[in-house]
């Protein structure tokens, strides 16, 4: 192979890896949007309004979890477990889950529980809204300390003074 064919050749192959990860990041976004709603639905249901500790929506958990979830040091396989569960769950439930009343959404969570896929996912679920509701403000959870109060308890010292490490 003559130098002049090897170089346009290494460049679009340097260049197509390029094109598909910029592919695969539509793709991300794309589900990401599909799936907000489901997952905030699911982080409510299990975190409302009224209960001793504060809701999942007055604590910005499904803003939290979206960022930590997409921040680029977050482990890729368990980043495509959230979205992928949460698109399973809307297939079970024919794309009406965060239509349903309370009482269907329980029988729903319930049924997908039984799946050890959906009881993992549900788990995960579970741990980074919890991540979020007890972590330090400065993540965009935890607003005005309202976790921590609610559990008598205190992030640890010293606190974060950035949201993220810096890449």
């Amino acid at each position: 192979m003559k130098r002049r064919k090897f170089l346009i050749l290494g460049s679009v192959f340097g260049l197509s890896s390029s094109l598909i990860s910029k592919d695969n990041n539509i793709v991300f976004s794309e589900s990401l949007k599909r799936i907000e709603k489901t997952i905030a639905s699911v982080q409510q249901h299990l975190f409302p309004e009224g209960s001793q500790i504060p809701s999942a929506q007055s604590m910005n958990a499904t803003q939290f979890l979206l960022e930590t979830i997409t921040h680029p040091t977050y482990d890729k396989d368990i980043r495509t477990f959230v979205i992928e569960g949460a698109e399973e769950l809307e297939r079970r439930e024919k794309g009406k889950f965060t239509f349903l009343s309370e009482v269907e959404k329980e029988q729903a969570l319930r049924a997908y529980e039984e799946t050890s896929y959906g009881s993992s996912w549900l788990g995960r679920i579970m741990t980074l809204t919890m991540e979020g509701m007890f972590s330090d403000p400065v993540y965009g959870a935890n607003v005005k300390e309202e976790g921590w109060k609610s559990l008598h308890a205190y992030g640890g010292l010293p606190r974060p003074t950035t949201r993220y490490i810096k890449l």
